[in-house]
């Protein structure tokens, strides 16, 4: 059965359950994430010649099979395992698996290891089938880890960890995606940590190309090593040191210069000149021309670095904090003489609370050696504002980094949004780069119109306001509105009247109609697309080009953002269209059925019935079993008669006057047993309780077969559901998955988002009604009159103010 993404995640997670406790999560990654690094190399190159690592005979998964259970289990990995792998592929720091501190001592780590072998050895972790290409399930696997461990280690352990979001702006942006590359085109990180930015970079280019990377702390450069390993890039480069003190990559006494540097350095390193001789820089001439970064804020030294590092066509992108755009002495030389040479190409400003380690708000530079000698203005993006919360984190959606990369890469100015700022205007502002500066990204302030409040009518500068509206329903306004006086307009109907007027206007059904016909005409591109995916197909193409499709269609259409209908689509897909498609890629259109088995508190294993992953019970139920489902309806409809009628039996009758005040509690059982007790007294005056208690019994035994012939139809149709799936053919799959079920959802979604565009017209104009509808000195008229009818009132009652 194939591997679905959600699966493979949550497999992984819970084998940091075996470890949690003993140490934190910037310890127990390094366990877990060798663990996955022997499974996946196990898997793929075991056995195999010329591979390129290299497994030594003993010290594959396998044998670490063979010694679960064993007493001595944390001592046999180290040596029959993790030894000959390390010293077999040139890694060092790895974890020690006999480590009582973190692991337990005796039988709690021999439970604890072999347990944690158990996980990885579940069939959906099995990597032998795995494809290393665009669709690499475990490169989003180890994604998914490190974002979790970086999440997990605090605020001083996760700075090993770029958010892949960043990465991937980044990466489209700094231009390497429409560069000629070759196996010869060099990507270098000097700051790289545990590899996921380089990796992204080198992702994004055409070709295969040659990384490099250095990190400073010891276990993070091995595990950006096995990192480039499990993403297909054994030849990558990966250097442990000091990347400022001592650079270990050189050429001619010199440095070694890329085509591409990228970088996520340390916020405002305070050590960053330990090491080194200042004002001298050795050979490496970094500072030359620029001037010596503060001794104790080395942002500028990473970006010095960076740019020293880059070849005479060289392009680079790093992340520094905000203050890099505006501090002054020694920074603002620094900055002053970087916009001179015109090496800054562009400034993204990003939500605050992004990073892992700091909550400031950072900006990427991009660098560009290339075309600096021409270059007459820095491009700035103020995309502050464009993220969603993710626990105690902000994290930037899909539709944030498409417009991000967007508008950078056509250099599309947008008012609060975006801006070409001319080198002469920096300069005017003494090189201070501050976004806010040359970029108004605040709300306009919705602003009180105190004549309004005094003499009535709504000001006609906020029904202007509104123009965007007006040029798609351009007679609307007209209708809606008359003059009251100069600079004044009232509706011309009733405010609970305003959402009738507007969705039944002939220029909004033409808009709806402009928009379902837009979404059609996708729908059906994307129907044929869909269905035309097969076995081997490759689900991140699939999910890219639909989207550019979906992009592409809404463009420019008045009153929607073409990126906020992106969004919905991109959020489906995460949450389910991908793990579908994955299962075709693996598969193809099968229908495929298996058995629910939880286990119980006693350890066994119990059925809990059947699913499908691909087709959810309800869309078979819904195109075939309709009517068997309405049957089930209409009895849970009685089913809650009944229950509301025996409530409402409960409440009239109980408290101690009540006609069930005789029974100790109100339930069948006891209304039977006081029923018999009435029909022994054969009393005439507890003809009405009796009554009662009948209806009462009578309601319950109605219920409770209604209950039993809603579990019998419930079974019925489960069986005839059972009995479908497997005689669905090709063709009725793909009409269930692709139009029942995601286009089914998208049409849903984008419809919620048209609704919100006429929600905000009219929420806003019953809003300014609202807020003029009483003129002040009709309000001081209306409180005069109920003062006098207070007074008047207490008066009659004897009381009189003075």
């Amino acid at each position: 059965m194939a591997i679905k993404k959600s699966e493979l995640y949550s497999s992984l997670w819970a084998s940091c359950d075996e470890l949690r406790g003993g140490m934190d999560a910037s310890q127990y990654k390094d366990y877990v994430l060798v663990m996955l690094f022997v499974k996946y190399i196990s898997d793929k190159w075991a056995g195999q010649l010329y591979a390129p690592i290299t497994i030594p005979s003993g010290a594959s998964f396998k044998d670490m099979v063979a010694l679960k259970g064993k007493s001595d289990i944390g001592d046999q990995i180290n040596k029959k395992i993790i030894a000959p792998l390390k010293e077999a592929n040139n890694l060092s720091d790895m974890p020690d698996f006999n480590d009582v501190s973190k692991l337990g001592d005796g039988k709690e780590m021999v439970d604890r290891l072999t347990n944690l072998i158990a996980i990885f050895e579940k069939p959906e972790l099995d990597f032998s089938k795995n494809r290393a290409e665009g669709d690499d399930i475990l490169g989003d696997a180890y994604e998914y880890l490190m974002r979790h461990f970086a999440t997990e280690s605090g605020k001083s352990k996760g700075q090993f960890y770029t958010p892949a979001e960043v990465s991937r702006i980044m990466a489209m942006i700094i231009g390497i995606s429409d560069a000629q590359t070759s196996a010869n085109t060099t990507v270098y990180d000097p700051t790289c940590g545990s590899g996921s930015l380089l990796l992204r970079i080198g992702s994004a280019a055409n070709t295969q190309v040659t990384l490099y990377g250095q990190e400073k702390d010891s276990a993070t450069a091995n595990l950006a090593r096995m990192n480039m390993i499990l993403h297909d890039y054994p030849t990558a480069e990966i250097k442990q040191g000091n990347t400022l003190s001592k650079p270990l990559f050189e050429e001619n006494n010199n440095l070694k210069q890329f085509d591409f540097v990228v970088a996520n350095p340390p916020f405002s390193d305070k050590r960053w000149s330990n090491g080194l001789s200042l004002p001298d820089d050795g050979s490496y001439n970094r500072f030359e021309g620029f001037g010596i970064p503060p001794s104790k804020n080395g942002d500028f030294a990473y970006l010095l670095h960076i740019l020293r590092s880059l070849k005479r066509q060289g392009k680079g992108a790093v992340i520094l904090p905000h203050g890099v755009l505006f501090r002054g002495n020694a920074e603002a030389e620094i900055r002053k003489n970087l916009i001179q040479r015109g090496y800054i190409k562009g400034i993204i400003g990003l939500p605050a609370n992004l990073f892992y380690g700091t909550g400031i708000p950072a900006c990427i530079i991009l660098l560009d050696k290339e075309n600096a000698g021409n270059r007459k203005a820095v491009f700035m993006i103020d995309a502050s504002k464009g993220f969603i919360k993710d626990g105690n984190k902000n994290r930037l959606r899909e539709q944030d980094i498409r417009r991000i990369t967007d508008v950078f890469n056509q250099e599309t100015v947008i008012e609060g949004y975006s801006k070409m700022v001319s080198v002469a205007a920096i300069e005017e502002n003494e090189f201070n780069l501050n976004i806010p500066r040359y970029i108004d990204a605040q709300d306009k302030e919705d602003i009180q119109d105190i004549d309004a409040h005094l003499n009535g009518g709504i000001p006609n500068k906020d029904i202007e306001a509104l123009e965007k509206y007006w040029k798609v329903y351009p007679n609307l306004k007209a209708d809606l509105f008359e003059e009251f006086r100069t600079g004044y307009s009232r509706l011309k109907i009733e405010n609970d009247r305003v959402n009738n007027s507007i969705y039944s206007h002939r220029e909004f059904e033409a808009f709806i109609k402009e928009m379902n016909n837009l979404y059609t005409g996708w729908a059906k591109d994307t129907e044929t697309y869909l269905k035309a995916l097969d076995k081997d197909c490759h689900p991140k193409e699939a999910i890219n080009d639909i989207s550019e499709n979906l992009l592409e269609t809404y463009r420019e259409k008045p009153l929607i953002n073409n990126y906020d209908v992106y969004q919905h689509l991109l959020s489906y897909w995460h949450e389910v269209m991908q793990d579908d498609i994955y299962i075709i890629s693996y598969d193809g259109w099968k229908a495929e059925t298996y058995r629910i088995l939880i286990e119980n508190k006693q350890k066994k294993m119990v059925d809990k019935g059947w699913a499908c992953d691909l087709i959810p019970k309800e869309l078979v139920i819904n195109r075939y079993f309709s009517e068997e489902q309405e049957e089930i309806s209409q009895l849970e409809n009685t089913k809650e008669t009944l229950s509301a009628q025996i409530t409402e039996l409960e409440e009239e009758h109980s408290g101690e006057d009540g006609l069930f005040a005789e029974l100790d509690k109100v339930n069948k059982g006891n209304a039977n047993k006081r029923i018999k007790e009435i029909q022994k007294e054969k009393d005439t005056e507890l003809e009405e309780e009796l009554n009662a208690l009948k209806k009462y019994v009578k309601l319950h035994t109605q219920l409770s077969a209604a209950n039993k012939e809603i579990k019998q139809k419930e079974k019925q149709l489960d069986d005839a559901l059972f009995t479908k799936y497997p005689q669905l053919n090709e063709d009725e799959i793909k009409e269930l998955v692709v139009n029942d079920k995601w286009l089914s959802t998208i049409k849903n979604a984008l419809s919620g988002e048209i609704d919100q565009i006429s929600q905000r017209l009219t929420n806003r104009i019953k809003e300014l009604a609202d807020r003029y509808d009483t003129p002040l000195p009709a309000i001081n008229t209306e409180v005069e009159g109920l003062e006098t009818s207070v007074n008047a009132h207490l008066e009659k009652m004897g009381f009189v103010w003075n």
